[in-house]
């Protein structure tokens, strides 16, 4: 058995070590929002955050995680974290989502990356472009993504 703690909740976990966490969160605990990809860690998709670190949930086996603290999508949409509601909100604002598959995991990439900032630093384009590296986008709504974190930023000063 491994203990996990998702979304602030210990889960015991009948895994074989080696187990990616998304199919963890997917297969056995239902948590639909993070989504598989390309399976080989280059989309993001899979993206969810260990102890507040962007990574690839697709690749990342769970004994990596048994310890720390796992954050999925499902977090970012609760209320509780200010952060993942200026994202939201940006990306609503902005109309980002166009087929929305890759949505969960740019956000996770954000939401990881407005949280790395110094309070109140405005992260320039060329910041953004290189903390969102890696995360595709197939229906290619980059300026909107980047618009929207500028914007998400600029509310949490």
């Amino acid at each position: 058995m491994i203990t996990l703690n998702i979304n602030g909740k210990d889960h015991e976990i009948d895994a074989d070590p080696e187990t990616p966490i998304l199919w963890v969160l997917r297969d056995t605990l239902g948590m639909t929002g993070t989504k598989f990809g390309c399976g080989a860690a280059l989309c993001g998709a899979c993206t969810v955050h260990l102890d507040g670190e962007a990574v690839r949930s697709c690749s990342t086996p769970v004994s990596v995680a048994e310890g720390a603290k796992i954050t999925t999508i499902e977090k970012t949409t609760d209320g509780s974290d200010r952060i993942g509601a200026a994202v939201h909100a940006a990306w609503v604002k902005h109309d980002v989502a166009q087929c929305g598959y890759c949505q969960s995991g740019q956000i996770m990439s954000t939401t990881a990356f407005l949280t790395s900032l110094p309070k109140g630093k405005q992260p320039t384009a060329e910041e953004i472009d290189t903390a969102m590296e890696g995360n595709i986008c197939r229906c290619g709504t980059y300026v909107r993504i980047r618009a929207a974190i500028a914007d998400a930023a600029s509310t949490l000063v």
